[in-house]
Order: structure tokens, then C-alpha cells, then sequence
């Protein structure tokens, strides 16, 4: 069955709700799922975005697709490289950031998602334990926004 373009599935093989970033991944196997598709995947918010947000090096061009809308964001430095973990979905290798390195993702682009969503992920992620505080601050080291984190770390903690 065609899933699209260029893109084929077992017509009887089950879908799952991390459809979309299997799909993506095929289509672009460097980029790495981040920020609000990556806090859904770890189950750090309760809203579904609309679009699956990735994480691309800066000079790739962005991946095409006719079913998923895509958010392209381009990170630079270790914030591109660390914190990447592999999952298999749907038999797809899909690379997600870490949950920690999305916390810290999420108070970097604030501006783009909103200090609410930010703040709402940091809080389900410490209370789940989805993160340790020391992994947080070192990823907050790395996307350079200790500053900005450490009163709300110091609040929740």
C-alpha cells in the first residue's frame, strides 16, 4: 500500500500513533525528531502539535512530504549532536532526542513554543522522573540556557 510518495507499507501491517515520525525518518534518516514531537514521544505534554518538529544540520534541505506537515528547526554545535537516542518505530530507526535534551531544547526556542509548554514539560518531567535535574543542567550547559533554567529548576526541585 502507498503510504506516499515513495513510500510503501504492508497494507496489512498496524499503524501506531508514531506513524508520522517513522514516515519522516525514512524521508530524511539524518534529522533528528525534536522539541514539541519529541515531548509528545516521552510523554512530557498533553497537546497534540499539529506538525512533526525536526532537527536538521544547517545546509541539508529540508524533506518534502504530502501527509505531515514538518516545523524545521537548525541547531548548531553539540545542541545538534548530543542527547540523540535511536527508537525503533514501525521497524524504522527514528532518532529523538533525549528527554532531558529536549527540556533544554524547549527553554532555547521558548520564543517558538511558548515558556508555557516549557515549563509544563519541565514539571511532568521531573514529577515522571523522565530526567534527572543533573542530566537537565548539563544539556542546558550544552544549548546554552542555564541561566534562564535555573530559577524555575530551583522552584521545582
Amino acid at each position: 500500500m502507498r503510504s506516499g510518495r515513495g513510500l510503501y507499507r504492508l497494507a496489512d501491517a498496524p499503524v501506531t500513533e508514531h506513524h508520522s515520525l517513522a514516515e519522516v525518518a525514512k524521508r530524511a534518516p539524518e534529522a533528528t525528531v525534536c522539541l514539541l514531537s519529541a515531548l509528545v514521544f516521552h510523554g512530557l505534554i498533553t497537546q497534540l502539535p499539529s506538525e512533526v518538529w525536526l532537527a536538521m544540520p544547517a545546509g541539508r534541505r529540508s524533506p518534502k512530504s504530502d501527509t505531515v506537515h514538518l516545523h524545521i528547526v537548525r541547531p548548531s554545535g553539540r545542541s545538534l549532536t548530543e542527547g540523540r537516542e535511536v527508537h525503533k518505530l514501525e521497524g524504522v530507526p527514528v532518532h529523538i532526542y533525549s528527554a532531558a535534551e529536549t527540556i533544554a531544547d524547549c527553554f532555547k526556542f521558548r520564543h517558538k513554543i511558548g515558556l508555557d509548554v516549557a515549563l509544563e514539560a519541565l514539571r511532568n518531567c521531573l514529577r515522571k522522573r523522565g530526567a534527572s535535574v543533573r542530566d537537565i543542567r548539563h544539556y542546558a550547559e550544552i544549548c546554552r540556557v542555564a541561566r534562564v533554567m535555573r530559577p524555575y529548576l530551583e522552584a521545582m526541585t
